[in-house]
């Protein structure tokens, strides 16, 4: 089983990025319709949606969206949340695999968002979720991508970080190798000790501009948080990338 699978499926999870909420997917889409502002109705596609807390939170602003994610258990549970907050009949979640194209010129917008990019180990997957994002766009249709920032996570990473709450120790450990940032996550409970793993590839801007040409992507803006502010390769903590396809 690869990390991700391991991983992001885990209870575990969820605990150690609780501060990744729903207040914080307002603020990503408030930014999304300040630059795109998709027009109502619009069909977005989720790719690596996770539980779906951007996908509900779109829904919620008057858009169709489709949410793909390789687990199954986060598709359940998205698709339970979307159901109590009567959005099933604008929400669609897919267990699927974001390297595969979910559909044809399906799409006025797709998003890939909280770094759910650079999991793979060969970049030539990397290259097909993009040549994947692109078959499901309509011509003049729009990407947003949420990835970290390369540089500051090189110049910044904290090595270890241990915090303990309700009976639960998570400890994490950071270190960069072969191009990757990777983690191990230790989580006790009681008598009970699990162990995860991350790992991610680093990415530049001038690395995402190459594939992203390659693709058929044209950046057209850049962020460097979820307050919209100007992307600096040494500051922002995040690297944020409006693109486009061309129109026919």
């Amino acid at each position: 089983m690869s990390w991700y699978e391991d991983w992001f499926w885990s209870d575990a999870y969820t605990e150690v990025y609780d501060h990744r909420d729903e207040a914080e997917a307002e603020q990503l889409v408030d930014l999304i319709e300040q630059e795109i502002a998709p027009p109502s109705g619009a069909h977005i596609l989720d790719l690596a949606c996770g539980r779906g807390r951007h996908a509900r939170t779109l829904a919620r602003r008057g858009y169709r969206v489709t949410g793909i994610d390789l687990s199954e258990r986060a598709i359940d549970e998205a698709r339970r949340q979307a159901a109590a907050e009567g959005l099933s009949d604008t929400t669609s979640f897919r267990v699927g695999d974001m390297r595969e194209p979910v559909c044809e010129t399906c799409a006025d917008g797709v998003v890939n968002l909280f770094t759910s990019f650079g999991y793979f180990e060969d970049d030539s997957n990397d290259e097909r979720v993009l040549a994947a994002v692109v078959a499901a766009l309509r011509p003049g249709g729009w990407f947003f991508h949420d990835f970290l920032n390369a540089p500051v996570v090189v110049e910044s990473l904290a090595p270890s970080e241990e915090e303990a709450a309700d009976g639960t120790q998570i400890r994490q450990e950071r270190w960069v190798e072969n191009g990757r940032v990777n983690k191990k996550i230790t989580v006790r409970r009681d008598d009970h000790t699990e162990t995860f793993q991350e790992s991610v590839r680093l990415y530049t801007l001038d690395d995402l501009k190459t594939m992203y040409a390659s693709a058929g992507l044209e950046p057209v803006a850049l962020f460097g948080d979820y307050d919209g502010s100007a992307y600096e390769p040494h500051e922002s903590p995040r690297l944020l990338i409006h693109a486009r396809v061309p129109d026919e």
